[in-house]
């Protein structure tokens, strides 16, 4: 059930120089579609209406100076050389940065964490061998753990950059797939053009999204071939632009011309920034991508192919205006016009696939990062659906599939052209970089523990230049750029809602548990009949009785005799390792078979709750039982410790030494015992059920109570599992504020009401299940 043991662990994909080729290879079709894809409209943006292509050539040669440096200085310099090496444990993006400062400091949002976390190998490996904090950094965390408020606008940084990213899956494919499209425009006249450019993107867009349930791991081998020949060939198309129409074009890389262009058109020139701003679109694909790859095959990627075949392309297309400045029309000035006439349709059918492998990087990042969302408890839950049995990465999210589909067509449709479209995608890429930046500067002093003015360096150098680009792209919001702000805050207000629920439903929760003591008093029987059987009382809280199950055994006469109270919980790494997966602990004296079972994922761990997690769940518990069980004595005389007890117990798969679960049908099987391991089984039944069986190693020995235990759980297993599920409904307490009746009476509950229900209920059989309801006035 743990896919993460398969092959995209770190040290896998560093072990050769070919595999960090092939992955390097591969990384094309993922990571640079978009931002192979933008030489189709940077030109087109930029001269769309702010400047004017003149005779003197200072307009193009100055824009080809502002993206020759744009793209030196922010996705070679800014990304492949800093940024990738800020890295959680192979995972990159803004959930990513934010997650390595939750662990560097105690700022993390999500309510039941624990010390145990804190020993978790993600959690500890990076900060290994670390020097000791400067007096800055340490009065810097020191500062951010006092403050809630600063905990609490680290937090929403962080959502805005997602909240953008998530925009950014909206406008990406509608500009690319556009400006793809519109080179029939050369092919036909323009009266015939508008009527065929807008339908034929959004049955291109509609047929985009209307397969992404296959997966991309079923078409991915086309990607990396796709966008490997876009880029050699336009390239080779610069290239030719270069020798044939200006050679002496690479004099406009120097700075020298970004001067003289801004001198000549001012605050022209400064606001077609917006334009110039899109050849950098995808520069963050890199690092959010950082997971399916290694750092090495990404820098070579970028720094052999696509940073060479990039600035090519533009060359190109300014050594071809150059000498053409005679337009009829905006278009002139596009990408298609500087292709010669025999290219120009080969070009367009590679160009409109190289679009579409482009939108497919983001679409897929954009379901990436709302799982990370749903995991941390910042977005409600969705349907998430693995395409790939080998590959973690590849999922499906329906409803956010269908939702970007409709905005997407809504963009294409209510804009039709490129100049606006640039506009709104210009401003959400910026501003994920602008969060990048900021959450950076943290990672540097808190993080890699360097000096301050490191981070003031990096802040102000890079700061300077997106704010530069932000301001450029903020001037157009009437024109396009208020769509990124308009679709940010509507996530942004659904993810503050329902984490604000989630907080305030886990606080009511800890105010009103049942205190331990309370139910030892019962004695061993709880003061009621317990029945055979396993009953897992599913709750939040990894310590005390929750109030559910006081709620419970106050109106029903009965319980199991194994009962289990079972929290599955994320916590702020990538992976929790299989050997790391369960904390188990005793509730009190043994003959009381009462349990804490603690399940940790992280957030881009695959889990799939079915019959596989039952047999871990209980085989952890009787390894806990063999191994543990002197511990567990030793707590029996200080009850309210006992959450300091528990143990980390490893899946079934991980301990092949310690106990083992045989279950099989009715018939009986013969022992199969060895010197080294002997089994325990449950006694002979009259009618046919399913036998289960522990094979216990035959060394260490475990003693005449723990065998007891033993026996009784494996009898409670064969009896079946049972699940209490509480079903909570939130109100607001008398005397709430307004704008607290509103978040949680209306909008949580709204939000509860609509989305999935927890993954882990899903797959239990409704008739092992029993849901007790409550009402929470918080």
């Amino acid at each position: 059930m743990d896919l993460e043991t398969g092959p995209f662990q770190n040290h896998v994909k560093k072990e050769s120089w070919k595999t960090v080729l092939t992955l390097a290879y591969q990384s094309l079709g993922v990571v640079y579609g978009d931002l192979s894809t933008s030489p189709l409209y940077v030109y087109k943006s930029t001269f769309a209406e702010d400047i004017r292509h003149s005779e003197t050539n200072e307009e193009i040669f100055g824009v080809l100076s502002f993206v020759f440096w744009t793209l030196t200085l922010v996705p070679l310099l800014k990304y492949v050389f800093i940024v990738l090496r800020a890295d959680d444990n192979g995972e990159g993006g803004t959930f990513a940065l934010y997650s390595l400062l939750c662990r560097h400091a105690r700022v993390n949002s999500l309510p039941n964490c624990q010390v145990a976390d804190e020993e978790l190998y993600e959690y500890k490996k990076d900060s290994i061998g670390s020097a000791t904090n400067s007096n800055f950094g340490a009065r810097l965390k020191s500062t951010l753990e006092k403050h809630r408020v600063l905990q609490r606008f680290l937090l929403v940084l962080a959502l805005i950059g997602t909240c953008m990213v998530i925009g950014d899956g909206v406008l990406t494919p509608a500009i690319s797939v556009f400006s793809a499209v519109s080179g029939l425009e050369l092919s036909m006249s323009k009266e015939h053009h508008k009527y065929v450019e807008v339908p034929v993107a959004c049955i291109i867009l509609i047929g985009l999204f209307a397969l992404q349930h296959y997966g991309t791991h079923r078409v991915g081998f086309l990607f990396a071939p796709v966008v490997l020949t876009w880029l050699l060939c336009i390239s080779a198309i610069g290239i030719y632009n270069i020798v044939h129409w200006n050679p002496h074009v690479y004099q406009a890389l120097s700075p020298y011309y970004m001067y003289k262009f801004l001198r000549k058109t001012q605050r022209g020139g400064w606001m077609s920034l917006g334009g110039i701003l899109l050849c950098i679109t995808g520069s963050e694909a890199m690092f959010a991508d950082l997971g399916h790859f290694s750092q090495s095959s990404i820098k070579i990627a970028f720094t052999s192919l696509v940073y060479p075949s990039l600035v090519l392309a533009y060359m190109g297309q300014a050594a071809y205006l150059s000498k053409h400045h005679v337009v009829d029309s905006d278009y002139r000035i596009g990408f298609y016009v500087s292709v010669p006439d025999k290219l120009r349709w080969p070009v367009l059918v590679i160009a409109i696939l190289a679009a579409v492998v482009g939108s497919q990087a983001i679409i897929t990042g954009t379901f990436s990062i709302i799982k990370q969302c749903s995991a941390l408890g910042c977005f409600p839950r969705v349907k998430i659906v693995h395409t790939s049995s080998k590959i973690h990465g590849q999922i499906y999210i329906p409803e956010i599939n269908w939702t970007l589909m409709l905005l997407c067509l809504a963009v294409t449709v209510g804009f039709r052209d490129t100049k606006r479209m640039g506009n709104a995608s210009g401003l959400a890429v910026i501003t994920v970089m602008l969060v990048t930046t900021c959450l950076m500067s943290l990672v540097i002093v808190l993080c890699w523990q360097k000096s301050v003015f490191l981070a003031i360096c990096f802040i102000f150098f890079f700061g300077t230049i997106e704010a530069l680009y932000f301001t450029a792209s903020l001037i157009k919001f009437l024109e396009g750029a208020w769509v990124p702000i308009a679709l940010s805050f509507i996530f942004l207000i659904i993810m503050c809602v329902w984490h604000f629920g989630t907080l305030k439903k886990y606080e009511f929760d800890v105010q009103n548990k049942v205190s331990i003591n309370w139910l030892l008093s019962l004695g061993p029987s709880l003061g009621i009949v317990r029945v055979r059987g396993i009953g897992l009382v599913h709750t939040e809280l990894v310590s005390g009785i929750p109030a559910i199950f006081s709620h419970f055994v106050t109106n029903l006469p009965a319980f199991h005799q194994v009962l289990v109270f079972l929290c599955i919980k994320s916590v702020p790494v990538p992976r929790v390792k299989p050997e790391e997966r369960f904390l188990v602990g005793h509730i009190g004296p043994r003959e009381y078979r009462l349990y804490r079972c603690i399940v940790r994922y992280g957030y881009r761990d695959v889990h799939k709750d079915d019959m596989e997690f039952e047999k871990d769940l209980v085989c952890s518990i009787a390894e806990y039982i063999r191994s543990g069980i002197k511990e567990t004595n030793g707590a029996n005389d200080d009850v309210g410790k006992e959450d300091n007890k528990m143990t980390v117990v490893g899946t079934c798969s991980t301990h092949t030494d310690g106990i083992q679960l045989s279950e099989d049908d009715g018939d009986i099987i013969e022992s199969a015992s060895t010197s080294e391991m002997r089994e325990i089984r449950s006694p002979p039944v009259i009618h046919p059920r399913k036998r289960v069986r522990f094979i216990v190693p035959e060394s260490p020995k475990i003693d005449r109570g723990a065998r007891e235990e033993l026996q009784k759980l494996m009898e409670a297993r064969e009896a079946g599992i049972a699940y209490i599920l509480g079903h909570s409904y939130m109100r607001a307490k008398q005397g709430s504020s307004m704008v607290k009746k509103l978040v949680i009476n209306y909008g949580y509950e709204f939000l509860r009401r609509n989305c999935r229900a927890p993954a882990y209920p899903l797959s239990v059989p409704h008739a092992s299940t029993l849901e007790v309801g409550m009402i929470y006035h918080v």
